[in-house]
């Protein structure tokens, strides 16, 4: 009994762990940086992730519950990665765990802009949450705003095409970064 829900759980480990590495691979894209302004640090790196994760998320809860536990799977599997990363800069043990707090709090903040500014009529909001977090610090022009909004948008339209079961068996598939 128990171990078939062990197998259960590392294979919705494994795939976790595929659709992060999918996730980190798209938000890596040269053009993000290059033609949208994203600072290339590793703040705006995270933002990049955080964005598509939240992307991710935000379709697998349309899968219900599977797609829910899958997306909390994406989550730990995110945050072991970034805990690692800290650890490879040099942040040492005791400092480690408060900035990995500190970015899941803004993890969730970020996700709840995002929704908001998701589910606007006009998509002021999910400008300024974009401004608020990604462009914080750094000078873009509205049109670079913009532009990664629209490609939220599309991104997510895209997701929701994909099928349930290609997603919950680890293929995704992101829309090209247009500039």
């Amino acid at each position: 009994m128990f171990a078939s829900g062990r197998r259960r759980r590392e294979s919705r480990i494994s795939v976790a762990e595929q659709l992060y590495v999918t996730l980190v691979g798209q938000a890596r894209e040269p053009a993000f940086y290059r033609d949208m302004g994203v600072p290339d640090t590793p703040l705006g790196r995270f933002e990049m992730i955080s964005l598509h994760a939240f992307l991710l998320f935000r379709r697998l809860r349309g899968v219900g519950q599977s797609g829910r536990a899958l997306g909390q799977g994406v989550h730990d599997v995110m945050f072991a990665d970034m805990d690692r990363s800290l650890r490879e800069m040099g942040v040492g043990d005791l400092g480690v765990g408060k900035r990995v707090k500190k970015l899941a709090s803004n993890l969730y903040g970020r996700i709840e802009a995002y929704n908001d500014g998701m589910d606007e009529e006009d998509g002021t909001g999910l400008d300024e949450a974009l401004q608020r977090n990604v462009f914080a610090e750094t000078e873009v022009s509205p049109e670079q705003v913009r532009l990664l909004a629209d490609y939220m948008r599309r991104l997510a339209s895209a997701l929701a095409t994909q099928e349930d079961d290609a997603l919950m068996s680890g293929r995704l598939q992101f829309a090209p970064v247009e500039a």
